[in-house]
């Protein structure tokens, strides 16, 4: 790219992207690991060949009987004006930004957060800030309060339950930023469907404050990470504000297809939400036993630490054909909750990490015990 005249600040960059290697156990990206049922790919087979039959036209450029279905998934009194829908909730975030952000204007994050944050900032010419959560990574509203008075931005950007720790930020401290903030201030739900029981949603606030977004992501909790499909929900005049900036015809026919089915059998999509969370739950118990430092988690994934050196344990793991993520704050490592088997695999292989290494603080497991590896 040398010679190339690429604008300066992407010069020494590098794309995005956690590693996609072919290992037995991936539990590096935060992905259901429970695909559709028959059922769901008998339908999904049948709504793609319906679409097939038309791809010689354009798809539906509002994608609007989309929009209706995640509008009746939502419920709250939202409808199709209310929700904007895009390629992963990576192209919904730009879309925010492209609207509300851009030269001369800022984005206010939290961190540590999302790596994708700066990109999108980057990418739209919008300034990127951040004030540092607590020692726990959570979130007050003294906090908020001071970071909005402080930086002033245009967008202020809150997620909950947070990646990578997985913490869960309270309706009062979305409610301090809707306050504190002169813009927009976006709650990103992408892990919400793993929330514990009572653990609200910003949803509840949208009627009572026009500048609220909230984004969520059919990856996750419905499976269908392969699918690109993300949404929000806001006032009508926000999803406006999308429909300028988006490019025409940003959804596919068949990515419509695909997500409106997904929305008909949401019962069955959801079914392993609950598995899913006794798995989180069970590992960050078992992590804790073992003398780590355990992130409290409302999402399906756990960060976990503090090592000396986290590569040496991530390639460990790795070596015996576990990959996990290396992110987060220094010393620090995030696992996906996938299925028993797979849990049974990381434990297994963390345990023999820790001997090969001679990891200070680690507590062995006692042998036999349930739920430990034998």
């Amino acid at each position: 790219m040398a010679d190339l005249p690429l604008r300066p600040e992407l010069v020494g960059e590098e794309p995005y992207g956690a590693p996609q290697l072919d290992v037995p156990h991936r539990l590096n990206v935060n992905e259901n690991p429970y695909p559709p049922g028959p059922a769901v790919l008998a339908d999904v087979a049948r709504a793609v060949s319906e679409a097939g039959a038309g791809l010689n036209r354009y798809p539906d450029r509002e994608a609007w009987e989309l929009r209706a279905d995640l509008a009746r998934y939502l419920g709250h009194g939202l409808g199709p004006e209310n929700v904007w829908a895009a390629n992963g909730s990576n192209e919904v975030m730009t879309h925010l930004l492209q609207a509300f952000g851009g030269p001369g204007r800022s984005v206010l994050s939290f961190t540590p957060g999302y790596s994708m944050y700066p990109e999108y900032a980057r990418n739209t010419h919008t300034a990127y800030l951040t004030a540092p959560r607590r020692a726990d990574f959570t979130l007050d509203a003294a906090t908020v309060e001071r970071a909005v008075a402080e930086h002033r931005p245009d967008v202020v950007l809150i997620t909950t339950p947070n990646n990578p720790t997985g913490t869960s930020t309270p309706l009062d401290v979305v409610e301090a930023a809707l306050r504190a903030a002169d813009g927009l201030v976006v709650v990103d739900e992408a892990y919400q469907e793993f929330a514990r029981d009572g653990t609200p949603s910003a949803l509840t606030l949208l009627t009572d404050h026009p500048r609220l977004v909230v984004s969520r992501t059919m990856s996750k909790a419905f499976a269908l990470a392969g699918g690109r499909l993300g949404y929000l929900a806001a006032a009508p005049a926000v999803v406006d504000a999308c429909r300028i900036v988006r490019l025409p015809y940003h959804l596919s026919a068949v990515t419509q297809a695909v997500a409106r089915v997904a929305l008909a059998h949401a019962e069955e999509m959801l079914a392993q939400v609950d598995a899913l969370r006794r798995e989180r739950d069970a590992l960050v118990g078992w992590l804790a036993g073992r003398g780590l430092e355990v992130a409290e988690s409302d999402a399906n994934f756990v960060l976990f630490g503090r090592f000396a050196d986290r590569h040496a344990v991530w390639q460990g793991l790795l070596a015996r054909g576990v990959l996990i993520r290396e992110t987060g704050p220094d010393g620090w490592l995030r696992v996906s909750a996938g299925t028993p088997a797979e849990m049974a695999a990381f434990r297994a292989a963390l345990t023999e990490v820790a001997a090969e290494q001679t990891l200070p603080g680690w507590r062995p497991p006692a042998p036999h015990d349930p739920g430990e590896p034998t």
